[in-house]
């Protein structure tokens, strides 16, 4: 597609990895927490749960698309750019 439209590709996948970790982390914790029981404090643990699973789900199929699309399916794609204009970013993703 063009070396700007890969660029922006690889900005936002950075970003949705970094949310995906934020949001992986943070399930790891709800689910750590003893819900066992009915009050409304585990209901309300297994819906964030839920909801937590549904929008991982979701940055996942988000960043499988944008490789397909933009980077020819391929994530090493993701690195050369990353290493190209590694005065963009971090590079951490």
């Amino acid at each position: 597609m063009g070396d700007c439209k890969a660029a922006q590709a690889v900005e936002l996948i950075r970003a949705l990895r970094h949310q995906l970790h934020e949001m992986t982390t943070q399930l790891a914790w709800v689910e750590r927490q003893d819900v066992t029981g009915r009050n409304g404090r585990a209901c309300a643990m297994r819906m964030e749960a839920a909801a937590l699973r549904r929008d991982i789900k979701e940055a996942r199929d988000h960043i499988d698309r944008l490789q397909r699309r933009y980077l020819n399916g391929d994530g090493g794609a993701t690195r050369d750019l990353q290493l190209s204009s590694s005065s963009a970013g971090s590079g951490r993703w």
